[in-house]
């Protein structure tokens, strides 16, 4: 300890008279350090802090397969079957979609909340204990007893001013009286929430029966959560599920399609969407500290160099190799902990600027601190940054030979073994550099290609805004209806406004309504295995105010009303899937139950894309407004300036009914953007750190080549005295640089070709060999290896062979 305590002082007199290459090491080393930390944070919070829940790894997702293979929700009677056979779940809940109204109070204006209802033992279940009141009682999840609810933390203290005497309290939702059972406690994250943008606020017993419409079999909009027994694995429950699941089919063969089931980790299920993209980048900022690390090996070989006669009179002295390595290495460490310092105050800002540019959705937000495992993360990462940087050089000056070093005659040897390190961190900066480069490349074509693809409607001057309508005066389609018109009515008055038009549910706007069609020329013996649908409740301007092309027959008419003959529209791809080859016009459908109307297909309409921008298109159907009537309604606005117009637009809706919710107020553009949130994120912090990354290399490469012609300084000198061009010495310089390049191109390609199948799923439209992102990431990181040598070359073209001789 007293000799590493020496060797810090001595390190610190060092660099007190070099601060502009301490300045330099350590800023390297912050940015470096400082990305890795942030994107740690980021994966800590979200991928690996356990949930906060009761044995958080035993908590299963289970839902049913389809007869595509496809996930899906599961019914009510299911659930029970489910949890009466299963011998591997300990416990098994269910949840489903609740958006009650909270009106307006204390200047708050009336808003919809996100909520769930939840099955007898849902709480339970994760362990959470309310934080204020009780959980629900048993008696609670049944018909008609099930008044009751559980708010979570923000909700109490945003809109009852954290009350603490709220336990026991009735509140009106909508106009119904609701009684406070409590209020849980402000770590719970809501896991069921029906979009992660808008986690669930407000909780209420499930009080489901089977006498109850929706509860039906084919009736699958709960999910489902269990609790796997001790000792049970996934893959036990999968195959006691499925064959719950074959004997159901067995039992009730017209109201499965298929037979199995998925049984799925429930953090995978949380954080499936952006694991691989987060991972991806901690492997980025990962190659941004291997360069840092090798630049400032470079820097500290360029000052090790001028250091030669010192480390001579230790070893003459009788300094052991052991203590050049340790004074070398301490050095190491000093400008690896400051940097580390330095980095991880510069990781608190670039978290909060991560966070402000994540986009919506992002799992477990809450989670992301800057905490003590991160900051172990940043001292080890710092410790290992210091190791890995400084031991190069310390080995290498601990093997210089005294007595040529005494005499000044350069020692060939060592001169050789400096060249020879300062070519390897010049092939390894360039390797790395051309990995980054090229996974940010690929990753922005991928990225580009998604935000161009077509998502079968015009998004440009579009204003989208959602209107939930409740209450007593609109329990009958009648008035309902007539609000409706009376909405379009006042915002088709508004200045500017060209069209206007309402729909059940936005494309790319999160929400989901599936349907089973069955067609009446085309019967099945089970109904279930009948295609299903989006489903589209539209007014006749919708498909004009979106432009939605009408490919065959008409659109919806003003005539299209209640009580005229059943309509509906269908898009390309549902009528290529019941009808190949043939025209749908004049075919009747049943939408839903085959107890329902039949309806005439009056047309065809383009596919749009409804819940992503890469996934594939879906079948669709479009039925009249006023035959199928909504309570939530998006209303779309065509105008030359739309969120000019928002606020205009948004009070001609209220002055009908300021108690009802506008949410989600939105252009168009948003919308999609916000549909590739994820993968544009993902590539522009790719880039940055690609840009970071090639930034680093050409520094490193001028570092290192400006040390390398310090070296040679005789050589040049004896090929100019020998008649040799300053042209031809330039091009000595600069050719070393292009054939280390080289071999670093073909070293960071080869890297490339063995990872680039990681992240094969997270591009649209484009491979991760993608050749001209190769051929232009090699170019561009050749190119600035080249122009990071040029300065040293100047140099070496100016040096003046006599003064350099008369010198040595």
């Amino acid at each position: 300890m007293p000799t590493l305590l020496q060797d810090l002082r001595h390190a610190l007199r060092a660099f007190r008279k070099s601060p502009g290459f301490a300045a330099a090491a350590t800023a390297t080393l912050a940015l470096a350090i400082g990305a890795n930390t942030a994107i740690f944070s980021v994966i800590r919070g979200v991928l690996l802090s356990p949930l906060p829940f009761a044995r958080p790894d035993g908590l299963v997702r289970i839902e049913e397969r389809d007869q595509d293979g496809n996930a899906s929700n599961t019914g009510y009677p299911t659930f029970l079957d489910w949890r009466e056979r299963n011998r591997s779940l300990s416990d098994l809940t269910v949840a489903s979609l609740w958006r009650p109204k909270l009106g307006a109070s204390r200047g708050v204006d009336a808003e919809r909340l996100e909520g769930l209802r939840v099955s007898d033992g849902f709480f339970r279940m994760l362990g959470i204990r309310p934080a204020l009141g009780r959980d629900f009682l048993p008696a609670e999840d049944r018909r008609d007893a099930n008044r009751v609810v559980l708010l979570s933390d923000g909700l109490w203290r945003r809109r009852f001013g954290a009350d603490p005497n709220i336990a026991d309290k009735t509140i009106l939702l909508g106009e119904t009286p609701y009684r406070v059972a409590g209020v849980l406690p402000p770590e719970f994250a809501s896991v069921f929430s029906s979009d992660p943008t808008r986690p669930a606020q407000i909780f209420a017993p499930l009080g489901y029966d089977t006498t109850l419409p929706q509860a039906c079999r084919s009736c699958r909009h709960l999910r489902a959560l269990g609790r796997l027994k001790p000792g049970v694995s996934s893959p036990q429950a999968l195959a006691d599920m499925t064959a719950i699941s074959e004997q159901l089919l067995r039992e009730h063969p017209t109201e499965y399609s298929a037979a199995g089931a998925f049984v799925t980790p429930f953090a995978r299920v949380l954080t499936d969407r952006v694991r691989v993209a987060l991972w991806a980048l901690l492997a980025a900022v990962g190659v941004v500290l291997l360069i840092g690390c090798a630049n400032v090996a470079s820097l500290l070989l360029a000052r090790a160099g001028r250091r030669t006669r010192e480390v001579a009179v230790r070893t003459a002295l009788g300094a052991p190799r052991g203590r050049i390595v340790s004074l070398f290495l301490a050095e190491a460490l000093l400008l690896a902990l400051v940097g580390g310092g330095l980095g991880v105050l510069a990781a608190g800002w670039t978290l909060q600027g991560l966070l402000a540019l994540a986009p919506p959705g992002l799992p477990r937000v809450s989670e992301i601190r800057l905490d003590g495992g991160v900051l172990a993360y940043a001292f080890a990462v710092t410790l290992a940054t210091g190791l890995l940087f400084g031991l190069g050089p310390a080995l290498s000056m601990s093997r210089l030979p005294a007595e040529p070093a005494l005499r000044e005659a350069s020692g060939a040897s060592s001169g050789r073994g400096k060249r020879r390190f300062g070519g390897a961190l010049i092939v390894f900066d360039v390797a790395l550099a051309v990995v980054l480069v090229s996974g940010a490349l690929v990753l922005a074509k991928s990225a580009s290609r998604l935000l161009h693809v077509a998502p079968g409607f015009r998004a440009d001057d579009v204003l989208t805004m959602e209107i939930d309508v409740s209450g007593a005066r609109y329990d009958d389609a009648e008035p309902l209806s007539a609000f409706w018109d009376r909405v379009l009515e006042r915002v088709r008055a508004v200045p500017g406004v060209a069209s206007a038009g309402l729909v059940s549910q936005l494309p790319l706007g999160g929400d989901y309504d599936g349907y089973s069609v069955h067609a009446q020329d085309k019967p099945s013996a089970n109904p279930e295995s009948d295609p299903g649908a989006d489903r589209y409740s539209v007014s006749d301007d919708y498909l004009t105010t979106m432009g939605i092309p009408i490919l065959r027959g008409r659109g919806i008419l003003p005539a299209d009303r209640r009580g005229a003959a059943p309509v509906v529209l269908v898009n390309t791809a549902l009528a290529a899937r019941i009808w190949p080859g043939e025209s749908p016009l004049g075919k009747r459908v049943q939408i839903g139950g085959t107890d329902g109307p039949w309806r005439e297909v009056v047309g065809v309409v383009g596919s749009v894309r409804h819940t992503a921008l890469d996934a594939p298109e879906s079948a669709q159907i479009y039925l009249p407004r006023a035959q199928f009537v909504d309570n939530t309604m998006v209303l779309v606005v065509r105008a030359a300036h739309p969120e000019r117009l928002a606020a205009a637009v948004r009070t001609a809706v209220a002055s009908l009914d300021p108690d009802q919710p506008i949410i989600r107020v939105a252009t168009m553009e948003r919308v999609v953007a916000a549909a590739a949130g994820t993968r544009t994120f993902s590539a522009g912090l790719l880039a940055a750190f690609a840009g970071l990354a090639a930034l680093l290399a050409a520094v490193g490469i001028f570092g290192v080549m400006a040390a390398l012609v310090g070296q040679r300084t005789r050589e040049i000198a004896t090929r100019l005295a020998l008649g040799a061009t300053r042209k031809q010495i330039a091009s000595l310089v600069s050719g070393r640089t292009l054939r280390l390049s080289a071999l670093g191109v073909a070293a960071g390609l080869t890297a490339w070709l063995a990872i680039a199948p990681l992240i094969a799923r997270e591009l649209f439209a484009v491979g991760p060999l993608d050749p001209a992102s190769l051929l232009i990431a090699s170019t561009l990181i050749v190119a600035v290896a080249v122009a990071s040598s040029l300065v040293p070359a100047r140099r070496a073209m100016r040096v003046d062979p006599v003064t350099a001789l008369r010198s040595e």
